[in-house]
């Protein structure tokens, strides 16, 4: 990057005023400048010109009026027990008279204030004054407001009240836990319609807590998935969603709804179940495009089946309280019908849920609309009996959910949240050690000053559908809320740069919500991450994510970190949806198949003596604490004692991956492919290849022996 030319002080400072860093520490600690050019199209994406000298003067003076002429912070977040100091802004000498409404619509007084001695500014002829308040360091947790009454003039902004300490709920006490982790579509029944569904996740979650003490299952994201290209395919990666506030009905057993009971043509149903199951069964791979169009041929004759009187309720509660944002949702989904699943190619008169076209659309489709509400509706009930059953069986937690990082740009969010998404930019990743290219996720990032401006309700109300029916939830890059790396369109990865959030407000709301909830959260915090988050999660309550095969003593030998020194407060396993299963990454598997997909840098002699040398030193480790014999090597043995290994560790939750537990060995996802392999479509599978559907998992002396074995690992010693 030599020779970059310097960068114009007003470009610097308008940046810094937004939250662009101009220059960040890459992952060997070099600092590496930012390009003039990404910073423009960076600032173009928030709405700010900043081409030239001229331009960049009138944005800052913009933004230097635009503080001025606000009365009250667009958003106040404060935690419990920490005194939260705020401004207000009235014309100069007049009085500030300030007092709050709590959620419950108690009125509260008593709020401070305190010095400032701010001058006043001229705005517009008139002179601004600036006063400083203090809330009462006893305010209960919630959304509450604060009012500011000046003059003849009267104004309110959002009060969020969050957790200083989120923890482990009450119910997991002082004791460590395990569960499963599982990509749901891939764990099929044979009464599933060749995916698996939330009637499979149920018998999962019920089995594996009353047999085996399992305290939660941790599965794949289950929001709605989009149309990918102009192929019509369901997009099959969970992490590219076209909503992640709603779900995919791809995940319902169409058979548990109660409508079913009185619907005339069972028979169809049956077959069209049945011709999906043999299909799948001559397939090695998932598929999503018959098994949905089946099922939605199924759900489409349920729609129709006359509800009782009771039922009607249920669904009239269920629209109430998701409102607008399941309408937009819906419409969305009608229109993607009508033109095709990218919204951005639609007629101009439909292209905003606010667009003149669209209400006439939705009169137009009202049952076609009301087709994907009752979807959604359907969707929530199964969920919350999974969670329900999965907690009556035993589990502390229960379901415990993905989040994943964006939403696809083509689909139902990007097109509802548009005017609170940055467009013209991608999120992604810079370059690190695994991935030199850096990686472009093709996802529309928040914007941090609209989602300030909106008071976080769209975040809120993400965080809170996600946790609903839910004993935690997995945050996929959980940095993703301190800083993001925004790539400017048609730019390469490495010509992006970071841009900062209010980490503060984000997290703490994620803390609200799940206390609210009763869960905990996990968060993704692999990867480059500066080293004061990690605290920082840490002392808000929050848990981070351990792999066993990146645990290594960085700061001494380079080899496995022992056991003692793994960090508490996570969520430890051996493997994750990115790496292969175990079994296969001891055949070292993982290197071959990136040899026959060209995705290595070096030649594969030293790739595979690379990842030899990293096993053999896990090998020795595990011989060195006794948990594998010298010359094991049965890959069933050495799982066993990577599992007991974890058990070693100081960390409150375990997670066993079930392909682990089934001795499968294909990769679900290849990072760095699309169509070369088939990520997310790879069903559950044993060690000799054969396709192992659930009620196998039931009875399977491989996977009863590690759940026993996790489970003894974390038992509290006998007095």
């Amino acid at each position: 990057m030599g020779g970059m030319t310097e960068l114009a002080p007003s470009l610097v400072e308008l940046a810094n005023r937004f939250g662009i860093a101009t220059r960040y520490a890459d992952w060997t600690g070099r600092q590496v400048p930012v390009a003039e050019a990404t910073l423009m199209a960076v600032l173009a994406a928030l709405g700010v010109a900043a081409s030239t000298e001229q331009e960049r003067n009138v944005a800052l003076t913009a933004r230097l009026r635009s503080y001025w002429a606000r009365q009250l912070p667009a958003t106040i977040v404060a935690r419990t027990g920490a005194p939260t100091r705020f401004w207000v802004h009235v014309t100069h000498g007049y009085p500030a008279e300030v007092w709050l409404q709590l959620e419950d619509g108690t009125v509260r007084g008593g709020v401070q204030q305190v010095e400032n001695f701010t001058p006043p500014f001229e705005l517009h002829g008139r002179w601004v004054g600036e006063a400083s308040f203090v809330l009462p360091g006893d305010l209960p947790l919630g959304y509450h407001r604060v009012h500011l009454r000046s003059g003849e003039s009267e104004t309110s902004t959002a009060l969020i009240m969050t957790p200083d300490w989120l923890g482990l709920p009450e119910q997991l006490g002082a004791g460590r836990a395990w569960g499963l982790a599982a990509q749901l579509y891939s764990v099929r029944s044979r009464q599933s319609w060749g995916v698996g569904d939330l009637a499979d996740l149920t018998d999962l979650a019920v089995w594996s807590a009353s047999r085996h003490g399992a305290d939660y299952v941790l599965v794949n994201p289950l929001h709605a998935a989009g149309f990918s290209g102009s192929t019509g395919r369901m997009e099959p990666s969970p992490y590219l969603p076209t909503s992640r506030r709603f779900f995919n009905p791809l995940y319902l057993r169409v058979e548990a709804i109660p409508e079913f009971a009185g619907l005339i043509k069972r028979g169809r149903v049956r077959r069209l179940r049945s011709d999906v199951q043999h299909r799948a069964a001559l397939l090695d791979a998932i598929d999503r495009d018959s098994a949905w169009a089946a099922k939605r041929t199924a759900l489409r004759l349920l729609h129709r089946v006359p509800r009782s009187a009771g039922r009607e309720l249920a669904y009239s509660a269920f629209l109430d309280r998701e409102g607008r944002a399941l309408d937009d949702f819906a419409t969305w989904c009608a229109l993607a019908e009508e033109y095709g699943g990218d919204w951005r190619r639609w007629p101009k008169s439909v292209q905003h849920p606010e667009a003149a076209g669209v209400a006439k659309f939705a009169r137009k489709h009202q049952e076609t609309i009301d087709f994907h509400r009752w979807m959604q509706w359907q969707l929530d009930e199964q969920l919350a009996a999974a969670q329900s059953q999965a907690v009556r069986a035993g589990m502390s937690l229960g379901i415990m959910h993905d989040l994943a990082v964006g939403v696809h740009p083509d689909g139902a969010d990007a097109w509802a949240l548009q005017d609170v998404l940055a467009l013209g930019v991608t999120a992604g990743a810079p370059p690190d050690e695994f991935n030199q290219l850096g990686q472009d996720w093709s996802q529309p990032p928040w914007r941090p000053d609209r989602l300030e401006e909106q008071e976080y309700h769209p975040f809120r109300a993400l965080i809170r559908a996600v946790l609903r029916h839910a004993g935690g939830v997995r945050i996929d890059h959980i940095i993703g809320l301190f800083r993001l790396w925004w790539i400017p369109e048609g730019a390469p990865p490495t010509q992006g740069t970071y841009v900062r959030y209010d980490h503060e407000a984000m997290i703490g709301i994620v803390a609200l919500e799940a206390h609210r909830a009763g869960a905990l959260v996990v968060g993704e915090d692999l990867g480059t991450v500066e080293p004061w988050v990690r605290d920082y999660l840490l002392l808000r309550g929050l848990l981070g994510t351990s792999i066993l095969w990146f645990e290594l003593d960085r700061d001494g030998t380079g080899g496995p970190l022992p056991a003692e020194r793994w960090r508490e407060y996570c969520l430890s396993s051996v493997t994750t949806h990115d790496l292969p299963p175990t079994a296969g990454y001891l055949a070292g598997d993982h290197v071959r198949l990136r040899e026959s997909l060209g995705l290595l840098t070096r030649p594969v002699e030293e790739e595979l003596a690379s990842d030899r040398a990293e096993l053999a030193g896990w090998m020795a480790e595990l011989r060195r604490v006794g948990l594998l014999a010298h010359g094991e090597d049965d890959p069933e043995q050495v799982v066993l004692a990577l599992y007991r290994y974890l058990g070693r560790t100081p960390s409150r939750l375990l997670g066993v991956a079930l392909v682990d537990a089934v001795g499968d060995r294909r990769t679900q996802n290849q990072p760095g492919t699309t169509d070369e392999y088939p990520n997310w479509r790879v069903p559950l599978t044993g060690p000799d290849g054969r396709p192992v559907m659930l009620e196998d998992v039931f009875t399977d002396r491989r996977v009863a022996t590690l759940a026993e074995a996790v489970r003894s690992a974390l038992a509290p010693p006998a007095v």
